[in-house]
């Protein structure tokens, strides 16, 4: 059952929260009785000049010019204007401490480990910059990343952005097909590269990657390179000498990152965000919702090709320390992460519903062997996180923690429900809303649900939506994208529902919604019942196109030794059948020895669904292991 309450903040961290002292300031300067979140939530979404204005005060956004108002045009959904006439910069505000408390400390699976106080990362930053100016790199210039999750990333960052560049960064796990799919769209002027990356107990060159990029990027000047590359400007070098930071001033929807979209199903987008926007977003998410004060650690397992990496470094502007890894999340064993975490004393994990679960399948149980007294959130997105996994984490991680699940994307760099402080922790449940996002849920006609499941849309404008689609002048693919199918609505592309407690599920991605006799049905919820049966490690559903109908088709992935017999594939339809429903059991199923993932480890069914149709995968440049869509081509089960 969802909604079983696990968790809830007890008196003290209630009245410690950022959010209590927001709903304090809200009631005393707007004259507004908020009595609780729902109500809080209500008038931050009926007055959303109001509440911007209130927050980007709160959160003390620093300001090189004054805006003349919070926001114009309201009514238009897209096209609403934030903070007209102000200017700022984005690493001016990640940078705002200068002191000796950390800023940085970055492991990697070999076991070494490097910190950076606030000061010296200010002075990093400034050196970087230097560096970069004498590069040529100016306004609007692309400084691109092909680099793991280390110092130089957000260094890089911090660098590129003060000047006013634009940052864009892939993992270094990455192709150089996909990479060019990515850079080439936006000429970068500068790329910073590493050498190499470690994984799984080894170290893998990229030099040769590296060097096709430098002879096939349009416009690249200089190669900045990370460890021994070469043709390539050092990093020593570039930081050798340093000047004083100064912050270019700009307006407050200026392009500070170009994130990408999955490309599964054709070139990957690539998507503008503004400074402003996510640096509010961020700040509203970080110290509103995740109540990140001074002496929190942050740590999110992330690279720098995800959007949790931008999510994460955020977090400088609230002055916690962020705790960077660098490597396989279960080398030399499962339990590697939270054994950094109890070492680190990380105070706010960051992983995903995948982690978790392989955990939970191999029996692993960290709170028999690791003390980890300073951890008190676990954040989980990238797909939806189970009730079992919820209970997972209480039984075998630590009871006295709040959970998270966390939802949103790289369209809007944030997240559309997420966690709260001040409110209880249900089973299987995201616990609310985000502030200022209006979100609902639609029926196909677009008219909102009070229950039941359906489109998660969000009817206004918020600040965090794109300043556009790279190379997509007059906005025409960008509004389709997000707004053709619901006037004057952002529709994400999730299958959701409200629970009777004000919270959130998500079923899975519309787009891959299966809907066999015209019932939509979310993979998620198959998922966890197919894989709760022992034998099952992983799995992926379609529907395929069969007599006038769909019919289900799932792939599993079994643990080492079991093989699909049929007693095992009649043992999963029956689970499905008593977990979910006779209209849920797959048609067929299928035992694969690998599932295609798109690079932030997100199952690729959009891929599988083109391949048993017969019908080209898409971009599979954009798949991390794209060889195993080979299993899934020419099965003779599957002929219509």
């Amino acid at each position: 059952m969802t909604g079983e309450i696990l968790w809830q903040p007890d008196a003290d961290r209630a009245r410690r929260a950022h959010l209590t002292r927001f709903i304090d300031r809200v009631v005393t300067r707007q004259g507004i009785p908020v009595a609780d979140y729902p109500s809080l939530h209500r008038w931050s979404v009926q007055s959303p000049g109001a509440f911007w204005g209130e927050l980007a005060a709160f959160c003390d956004l620093r300001w090189r010019r004054f805006p003349d108002a919070v926001l114009e045009h309201a009514e238009r959904n897209p096209g609403a204007r934030w903070f007209p006439g102000g200017t700022l910069n984005f690493a001016e505000n990640l940078l705002r401490f200068r002191d000796d408390r950390p800023a940085l400390i970055w492991r990697d699976e070999a076991g070494s480990r490097g910190e950076l106080s606030y000061r010296q990362l200010h002075d990093q930053v400034a050196r970087a910059a230097a560096g970069l100016r004498r590069l040529g790199v100016g306004p609007g210039d692309r400084v691109a990343a092909f680099l793991p999750n280390g110092p130089e990333a957000v260094i890089g960052m911090l660098a590129s952005t003060s000047l006013g560049g634009i940052w864009s960064s892939c993992s270094p796990d990455f192709g150089a097909a996909a990479v060019l799919d990515r850079f080439g769209q936006i000429a970068p002027k500068v790329l910073i590269a590493a050498a190499a990356y470690r994984y799984a107990g080894k170290r893998v060159d990229t030099t040769a990657t590296v060097k096709q990029l430098g002879a096939q990027l349009p416009g690249l000047e200089a190669v900045v390179g990370v460890g021994d590359l070469p043709d390539s400007v050092p990093w020593a070098e570039l930081t050798a000498a340093g000047l004083p930071l100064e912050f270019h001033a700009a307006p407050f929807d200026h392009p500070v990152y170009i994130l990408y979209s999955s490309g599964t199903t054709g070139p990957p987008k690539g998507i503008v965000h503004g400074a402003g926007g996510a640096l509010l977003q961020h700040l509203k998410e970080h110290l509103l919702h995740t109540d990140l004060h001074r002496d929190d650690r942050l740590f999110y397992f992330t690279t720098c090709g995800w959007m949790m990496w931008n999510w994460l470094v955020s977090g400088l502007a609230s002055g916690v320390t962020l705790v960077l890894y660098d490597g396989s999340p279960t080398h030399p064993d499962p339990e590697a992460l939270w054994r950094l975490a109890g070492e680190e004393a990380i105070t706010v994990f960051g992983t995903s519903p995948r982690y978790l679960a392989g955990l939970a399948k191999a029996g692993t149980r960290p709170r028999e062997r690791i003390a980890l007294p300073a951890l008190r959130t676990v954040l989980s997105t990238g797909s939806p996180l189970p009730p079992e996994s919820f209970d997972y984490v209480y039984d075998a991680v630590k009871a006295d923690v709040q959970l998270s699940s966390i939802s949103g994307g790289t369209d809007i760099v944030a997240c559309f429900a997420l966690g709260n402080p001040l409110l209880p922790v249900r089973r299987g449940e995201l616990q609310c809303a985000a502030l200022g996002m209006a979100v609902e849920i639609f029926d196909p006609a677009g008219h909102p649900l009070a229950t039941g499941r359906g489109e998660l849309v969000c009817t206004g404008p918020f600040p965090s939506q794109p300043v556009g689609f790279w190379g997509d002048a007059d906005g025409e693919k960008y509004r389709r994208a997000y707004f053709e199918r619901f006037s004057g609505s952002w529709a994400h592309g999730d299958y959701a529902e409200r629970t009777a407690a004000g919270g959130f599920l998500i079923h899975g991605r519309s787009d891959s919604t299966l809907n066999p006799g015209g019932v939509r049905i979310g993979t998620a919820e198959l998922y966890r019942a197919v894989e709760s049966v022992a034998e099952v490690r992983e799995s992926l559903a379609v529907g395929q196109r069969w007599q006038g109908d769909e019919r289900i088709l799932l792939f599993v992935v079994l643990g080492e030794g079991a093989v699909l017999d049929a007693a095992l594939a009649e043992r999963i339809r029956a689970t499905v059948r008593r977990e979910l429903s006779p209209r849920h059991v797959p048609a067929m199923v299928l035992q694969v020895p690998d599932l295609p993932r798109t690079r932030s480890g997100k199952l690729s069914e959009l891929a599988v669904r083109a391949v048993v149709h017969g019908e080209p995968p898409g971009n599979v440049e954009a798949l991390a292991n794209p060889e195993a869509l080979q299993h899934f081509r020419e099965r003779a089960e599957l002929a219509v």
